[in-house]
């Protein structure tokens, strides 16, 4: 069996990300599953992991990374760290004709690479088999009650990305206090939706449906979690139908205002949104008298987007900024009145050495035996936005004029 070196790139995007696609335990896990494989690790001293722990347990060290055929990272990779010819795989951030990505995407070309994205691997069902997804709704979610803590003057939290690992993180939940009256909602499921419940349900607070969260009394506090239909209707009237909302959505309308006024304290977005749906938090929903929102904790931080009150993104070292609804401007989140907002865009950074645990773990399973075996499903194919020829692949062919200069986004 011909041997394939499998390359692991150091991250070279500024601000430096401390993730990594495989630990080292994981990279001795792969040599031994698939024997054909060598995996050759560029030094970095920004890793979570140091050089060290790669090299004790046999893992080769090497900063020229040529004789790879197929390279992997976490981040976009530095146009000047692009070798021609070669199979990368990372977060290209392109799929939506990124502006900021263009000419990186155009030297991809140039240079003859098989970019494979993570975001654009998906099984049979079409359905993304990989991301951090789960440890951005870990993160954030833990965040939120960080903020809310700090925005009611009653608890403090330890910053996530000052906890050495979850376990670190989980045991800080024990200093937060909530009010009663406290009520939460959360839209969205999938990866970052499920990691937000992991961190909720550590918590004393109720989860409840989203029925009775409209209809019910509590003296104690609750949280519900909504899919899409339970935020979303029909303009008509009509019956809500999954499918016709992705293929229709402007023919639909947000009810997210209804839970947003009963009585609720914090808001987590955890949704994929795309900008042909409708808003869901307007400027005028935020100047409703009496409002009892205290935090959105915006996870899926999409800027200018859904939700009225996340008008830029956040920092890991400042993570929180206030919205004034009645001057629609950003001020000191502890003022009254002042919605406390967290919007950090690289939430898995804050808890480096678990994202990237659950990422390697999630790239072992689900995508290296296509890499390396057999792809029946091509997965690894539809995966790829551009070939080892220079070209575009079938399914990204619409990138054709983001390539050319027109860099209008999704």
């Amino acid at each position: 069996m011909k041997q394939v070196r499998l390359g692991i790139i150091k991250e070279g995007k500024v601000p430096h990300d401390f993730r990594v696609p495989l630990t080292p335990k994981q990279c001795k896990i792969v040599e031994t599953k698939f024997p054909e494989v060598k995996i050759i690790v560029q030094p970095s001293p920004y890793r979570c992991y140091s050089d060290e722990e790669y090299k004790e347990l046999g893992i080769e060290l090497n900063e020229d990374l040529s004789s790879c055929d197929i390279i992997i990272g976490v981040k976009e990779v530095n146009i000047e760290d692009l070798i021609p010819n070669k199979k990368f795989m990372f977060f290209s951030h392109t799929m939506k004709k990124q502006a900021y990505n263009q000419k990186l995407m155009k030297a991809i070309l140039d240079k003859k690479i098989q970019l494979i994205d993570y975001e654009a691997l998906k099984d049979k069902n079409n359905k993304r088999i990989i991301g951090f997804g789960r440890y951005a709704g870990v993160v954030g979610t833990y965040n939120g009650f960080l903020t809310l803590g700090l925005k009611l003057g009653t608890y403090n939290l330890k910053p996530a990305n000052l906890c050495e690992h979850r376990e670190e993180l989980e045991q800080e939940l024990v200093n937060v206090k909530l009010p009663q009256n406290t009520k939460i909602v959360v839209t969205g499921w999938g990866r970052v939706g499920n990691g937000a419940k992991e961190i909720l349900d550590l918590l004393p607070i109720k989860e409840v449906s989203p029925r009775e969260y409209l209809e019910n009394s509590f003296d104690e506090p609750v949280y519900t979690h909504l899919d899409t239909e339970d935020y979303y209707a029909p303009i008509d009237g009509g019956e809500f139908v999954k499918a016709d909302f992705y293929s229709k959505p402007d023919t639909y309308k947000s009810i997210l205002a209804n839970y947003i006024k009963k009585g609720t304290t914090m808001y987590i977005p955890c949704h994929f949104w795309s900008n042909k749906a409708p808003i869901l938090i307007s400027e005028d929903l935020l100047r409703t008298p009496n409002l009892k929102l205290q935090v959105i904790a915006d996870i899926s931080c999409d800027i200018k987007g859904p939700i009225a009150s996340t008008i830029r993104p956040s920092k890991i070292s400042d993570p929180i900024y206030g919205y004034d609804p009645v001057t629609e401007s950003e001020t000191d989140f502890k003022k009254d009145g002042v919605i406390a907002v967290m919007a950090v865009d690289n939430l898995p950074c804050e808890l480096p050495k678990d994202a990237s645990e659950d990422f390697g773990n999630e790239l072992i399973k689900h995508v290296l035996p296509r890499l390396f075996r057999e792809d029946p499903d091509n997965i690894i194919f539809r995966g790829s936005e551009t070939d080892l020829n220079g070209n575009l692949t079938t399914h990204f062919s619409y990138l054709e004029d983001y390539i050319a200069g027109s860099v209008k986004q999704f």
